[in-house]
């Protein structure tokens, strides 16, 4: 009888849904690595045992999209391609029996918080010293760093809380530690993320304190990008603008999801702030730090939603111009506030409002990028493409914004700024050409 050859563990682990859930993969890297386990993110090279499945279960296509990872993931297990497949996140946190019956070949399922049970069925011990140690998932010169976990917030679509809990800050100084760490491994641009940044500190300072946080990130040597992430409307800390307008390493940067400009939605989507308050609040941000980009993120399709409603978030997008925007068709979730209300908006309905609100945006990014052609920006290199090297200017972030596509003659180091003047314009891009090294 021929005995099985033992060879050592390599996990490859594939994480699904937002930045927050690729930091918490990048930490169990890190925590994988510290015990001396192999381990790869996303890997093609199939060599790999065993399996992290690190899920997302914010809206239903993105439950759909981790359902069939996972199922995926099973089948090469049952083919002896893998050993082990284990499953972590936000789906498993708030689906853990439906799909512990349903799904029955996962070796274990984990919350968002049981990084240390995963550990101990790896055999591996969690190491509580490892603050800020992580494998970077992202090029090495930009990386994502997590201020706080959960939400306090209640608004009406969302199911974040039931799968982080409540809001927890992290310290500052462990957040300056981590982020001297990253310098010191080449990153120069991070990106502050958390469900809402601006509680940041309420609840270990007893005050908001992102300000305070800013002002001790900006002084860390190496980081001269810094990027705001999901900053909520209501009770908005402008301390945090005098800040931006004050730190040169502080990206002209804000991302600020308002999700709606009609009152009666916004009320009925409890976000706790009107639309006369939101304007005020644009006015006030544009002038304090001039030439500022502002982000937002908005839903089309909720309950109650009219095409009344529907043309008075266009005419909002008319009037403030951001210079960019997101949106996400409603999503009718179980156990938060509006499960309780009438989906009563077809889903071909909701993707029609949808296409018709990006395309009065699409225009609106059309002309507001024309006007760059012939200035100068700042452009950090991000990667090279099909002969072209693509980067971004501090207005953009990664993934979700514009690119500056560049051809040029000689080698542009990745990770590295240049001067770009740019020379065209269209939708959602720029094209440029190097005029000088950063």
């Amino acid at each position: 009888m021929r005995s099985k050859t033992l060879r050592q563990n390599k996990v490859n682990i594939i994480t699904l849904g937002c930045s927050k859930n690729l930091v918490d993969s990048e930490v169990i890297s890190g925590q994988l690595k510290a015990n001396a386990i192999e381990t790869v993110h996303e890997s093609l090279a199939k060599d790999h045992n065993i399996v992290i499945v690190n899920t997302c279960g914010f809206i239903d296509k993105a439950k759909e999209e981790s359902v069939n990872t996972i199922l995926e993931q099973v089948n090469l297990k049952q083919k002896g391609r893998l050993e082990k497949v284990y499953v972590t996140g936000c789906l498993s946190q708030r689906y853990r029996e439906d799909l512990e019956q349903s799904i029955p070949e996962v070796d274990a399922w984990f919350g968002t918080m049981e990084l240390p049970l995963m550990l101990k069925k790896l055999n591996a011990d969690y190491k509580s010293e490892l603050i800020g140690e992580r494998l970077l998932a992202t090029p090495q010169h930009y990386a994502y760093l997590k201020i706080s976990e959960g939400c306090n917030r209640t608004c009406a679509f969302c199911a974040i809380p039931l799968m982080r809990g409540k809001h927890i800050s992290r310290t500052i100084d462990d957040l300056v530690k981590e982020a001297e760490l990253l310098a010191s491994r080449g990153v120069k641009e991070i990106m502050l993320i958390a469900q809402e940044l601006t509680y940041y500190g309420l609840d270990i300072y007893k005050k908001r304190m992102l300000a305070d946080l800013l002002k001790r990130l900006s002084d860390v040597k190496g980081i001269e990008w810094i990027r705001l992430h999901y900053a909520y409307p209501h009770k908005f800390p402008f301390e945090i603008l005098d800040v931006m307008r004050e730190r040169d390493n502080i990206c002209n940067y804000l991302d600020m999801p308002l999700q709606h400009a009609a009152d009666n939605m916004l009320s009925a989507m409890r976000r706790q702030i009107t639309r006369a308050e939101m304007e005020e609040l644009i006015v006030q941000v544009r002038e304090t730090v001039p030439g500022i980009c502002i982000r937002t993120t908005l839903i089309t399709g909720f309950p109650g939603e009219t095409l009344d409603d529907v043309e008075e978030l266009k005419a909002f997008l008319v009037k403030q111009r951001f210079d960019r925007v997101g949106i996400f068709t409603y999503s009718h979730e179980e156990d938060t506030p509006a499960y309780g209300l009438q989906d009563d908006v077809p889903v071909e309905e909701k993707q029609q409002r949808a296409e018709e609100i990006m395309a009065v945006q699409q225009e609106i990014s059309f002309e507001k990028n024309q006007q760059k052609i012939g200035q100068e920006f700042k452009v950090l290199i991000d990667k090279k493409e099909a002969g072209k090297y693509l980067g971004r200017t501090e207005f953009d972030s990664v993934e979700v914004d514009n690119e500056v596509i560049i051809s040029s003659s000689g080698k542009l180091q990745t990770g590295s700024f240049y001067n770009v003047k740019i020379i065209k314009a269209f939708d959602y891009d720029l094209e440029g050409e190097v005029t000088d090294i950063l």
